[in-house]
């Protein structure tokens, strides 16, 4: 069985920062593409940035060079440094991980998220 747990989600005032974590853990062979996506109520969970196998890094426009991911493969952790962050930024984060584990072939598996306000 494989879990992905999210941590350090919290309420930040704008132009702050916070740093998202993600642990996979479970009987894991191997961990492919690394991602986080956010959701906010009534609109469809977007792509925020994805790291690869070999640490390219892509992100998504709204971004603006104010975020950062990054991975320790050998902790299975993906982290998502977020600087200048602005109020648009509230929402729900998502932890995402392609890999393979025993029992499961090569698949995608999703965390429950952490909330991230960024409020006056």
């Amino acid at each position: 069985q494989v879990t992905l747990v999210e941590s350090g989600g919290g309420t930040v005032q704008p132009g702050g920062s916070l740093r998202l974590s993600c642990v996979a853990s479970g009987s894991i062979f191997t961990i492919y593409t690394m991602a986080w996506h956010r959701q906010t109520p009534g609109n469809q969970r977007e792509l925020v940035a994805v790291i690869s196998g070999t640490s390219a890094t892509n992100y998504a426009d709204f971004v603006e060079g104010r975020f950062t991911i990054s991975r320790d493969s050998a902790k299975n952790t993906v982290y998502l440094q977020m600087n200048s962050l602005k109020p648009e930024d509230t929402a729900v984060y998502y932890c995402d991980t392609e890999l393979e584990a025993v029992g499961t072939g090569r698949w995608h598996f999703w965390g429950k998220g952490t909330l991230v306000t960024v409020s006056s």
